[in-house]
C-alpha cells in the first residue's frame, strides 16, 4: 500500500493576529476518514486522516467562526466527505464540490441542499488527468442559482485560459490568484496577466492565498506580501482568504497555520480591509441570505 502522507503542522501557533468576529476560513479541505470516506482510486497522493473535527478545533485555535470546504482531489466526485464536513458543522461551514459534468439537475440540487456553492474546475495536470472545457461549460451552464465555479490553474496557462474563463456564466473564484510567480514583484508580468483577467469582468473573485505554495524562500514569505498586498488594495470587494489546510502536497514544507494567519494583516493593512477580505466577501458568495436578513 501507498505509504499515507502528512501535510500538515502537528502544533501551529497562536497568531499574533486576531481575526475579526465572524471571520471565514474560505478555503480548506477534509480528508476522510478513509475508513468511513475512502480515497478516489484516481487520487495522485494519498493523505492521512485529517476530519472535521480537526479543521474545526483549528478554527477555533487560529480565532475564526466559519469554513469554506474546498472538495479535494483525493475524493476525485464523490463529494461524501465534504458533505459530512458541512453536515456536522452546525451551519459554520459552506462547501465547493468537484463534479461529474454529466451529474444530474436532481444531483445538483442535492449539494446545494447539503451546503454546497459552488463547483471547482482543476487544470493542475499534476493532480487531474482530464480537465475538458466543453464539458465544464455545459454544466456551469445549469448549476443552482447563486452558485459559482472556482478554478485552480498555474500562471502559465491564464492566456490559454482566457476564452474558456470569458464564457463561463457565472461569477468566477480564482484559487491561488492563479499561482503567479510573487518573486516578480506587484507589477511582473504574471501579476499583470492577473490584473488584466480581473479587470476583464467585475464578478471575478480571488483567494489571496498560500504563501506557503508560491513564495519558495519560505515564512515569512515577504515576496507574498510584497506582491499581494497592493492586489488586495486594488480589489478589495472581490478578494476572499484561507488557510488552504490540511495543505495538500506540501509534505515537504509544511507551514505553520499561525504563521499563515499573521499574513492576513500585512496585505490587508486595515481593519476595514480585512473585515472586506475575512467576513463580507466570503459572506456574499456563501451565506448570502444571512446577510439580506442582516440588512
Amino acid at each position: 500500500m501507498t505509504e499515507r502522507i502528512l501535510s500538515w503542522h502537528s502544533n501551529p501557533s497562536k497568531p499574533a493576529y486576531t481575526p475579526p468576529p465572524g471571520a471565514v476560513d474560505a478555503h480548506c479541505h477534509v480528508f476522510g476518514p478513509m475508513a468511513q470516506f475512502p480515497f478516489s482510486a484516481k487520487a495522485k497522493y494519498l493523505p492521512q486522516d485529517a476530519g472535521p473535527d480537526m479543521l474545526f478545533a483549528l478554527r477555533d485555535h487560529l480565532g475564526f467562526s466559519r469554513n469554506v470546504i474546498v472538495q479535494a482531489s483525493c475524493h476525485g466526485t464523490d463529494n461524501a466527505a465534504t458533505l459530512n464536513g458541512i453536515a456536522v458543522s452546525d451551519g459554520k461551514a459552506r462547501g465547493v464540490a468537484v463534479v461529474d459534468p454529466a451529474i444530474s439537475e436532481a444531483e445538483l440540487e442535492a449539494l446545494h441542499a447539503g451546503g454546497m456553492r459552488g463547483i471547482r474546475f482543476n487544470f493542475l495536470k499534476r493532480l487531474v488527468d482530464d480537465a475538458p472545457k466543453d464539458k465544464f461549460l455545459e454544466v456551469a451552464s445549469r448549476l443552482p442559482e447563486g452558485w459559482h465555479v472556482v478554478i485552480y490553474f498555474e500562471a502559465d496557462i491564464l492566456e490559454e485560459l482566457r476564452p474558456f474563463m470569458d464564457a463561463i456564466p457565472v461569477p468566477l473564484v480564482i484559487d491561488h490568484m492563479g499561482r503567479p510567480d510573487v518573486r516578480q514583484g506587484p507589477d511582473g508580468a504574471d501579476m499583470k496577466a492577473f490584473r488584466n483577467l480581473l479587470d476583464s469582468r467585475d464578478d471575478i473573485w480571488f483567494k489571496a492565498t498560500c504563501p506557503d505554495r508560491l513564495d519558495p524562500a519560505g515564512a515569512p514569505w515577504n515576496d507574498f506580501a510584497n506582491a499581494v498586498a497592493p492586489l488586495v488594495a486594488d480589489y478589495q470587494d472581490r478578494v476572499i482568504w484561507g488557510t488552504d489546510w490540511p495543505h495538500p502536497n506540501m509534505q515537504d514544507a509544511i507551514p505553520d497555520d499561525g504563521l499563515l494567519v499573521d499574513m492576513i494583516p500585512r496585505i490587508a493593512p486595515t481593519e476595514a480591509l480585512q473585515r472586506k477580505m475575512l467576513v463580507t466577501n466570503p459572506m456574499r458568495l456563501y451565506w448570502p441570505e444571512e446577510l439580506r436578513a442582516g440588512s
